[in-house]
């Protein structure tokens, strides 16, 4: 299903990327415990990160191979599973999955919008999107057992909230000014795909700002 299936030595158990869970062998049925990653580019991270190392393999440095398939139609090698037609099948989706329900959201939306305060399963996410970069990052609202509402700074990078009007860093979710300084949002583990990637593995998910899928 146009996934990576990884196997580990120790069993010969194969795992689905996009789930992290074993699909077939030994261990069928396991699951790994998901952290935390951003998925953005190289200038991006350096910004956020400027002391990193980076391991370049193959001397290929930032050269893509994949540069014609992202701007095609083509739905991987296999083609798509099942349809639906909510989004394109190639629009960019950052997913994530609470308490089972699987819900994605599009990059075309959060270009617009910048800061998403949302509700899954009664757990208050918080969705931000840098838009040179392309990034997505989502992380929990709740902060010393308070739930925060998030709104766009008229500072680049920075966010505010509207309980104490601290300052925080877009893609790190790292208070640096305000009543709340120092705090750290929790980052939410996610998943940045094409749609038909995603709605693929599940079928069930919802779409912010769309309607439920029809079965």
């Amino acid at each position: 299903m146009n996934v990576l299936v990884m196997y580990d030595r120790q069993s010969d158990t194969y795992w689905s990327q996009i789930l992290g869970e074993a699909v077939e062998g030994p261990k069928k049925g396991a699951k790994l415990t998901p952290i935390a990653a951003l998925m953005t580019t190289w200038d991006e991270w350096k910004s956020l990160h400027p002391q990193t190392k980076a391991l370049v393999t193959n001397g290929q440095g930032g050269y893509d191979s994949y540069t014609g398939y992202y701007s095609s139609n083509q739905a991987g090698v296999l083609g798509e599973i099942s349809k639906d037609e909510r989004l394109p099948r190639k629009q960019l989706v950052t997913g994530v999955v609470v308490d089972e329900q699987p819900v994605v959201y599009p990059h075309s939306t959060l270009s617009e919008r910048i800061v998403v305060n949302d509700t899954v399963n009664g757990k208050p996410l918080l969705v931000v999107y840098e838009p040179r970069s392309r990034t997505a990052q989502i992380y929990s609202r709740e902060v010393n057992e308070q739930t925060l509402t998030f709104l766009p700074s008229t500072e680049p990078g920075e966010i505010t909230d509207e309980q104490t009007g601290s300052s925080w860093t877009l893609l790190t979710g790292v208070a640096g000014d305000g009543e709340l300084a120092g705090n750290a949002l929790e980052r939410i583990p996610s998943t940045t795909s094409f749609w038909f990637g995603w709605k693929d593995w599940h079928p069930d998910t919802l779409v912010y700002g769309e309607q439920a899928p029809i079965n």
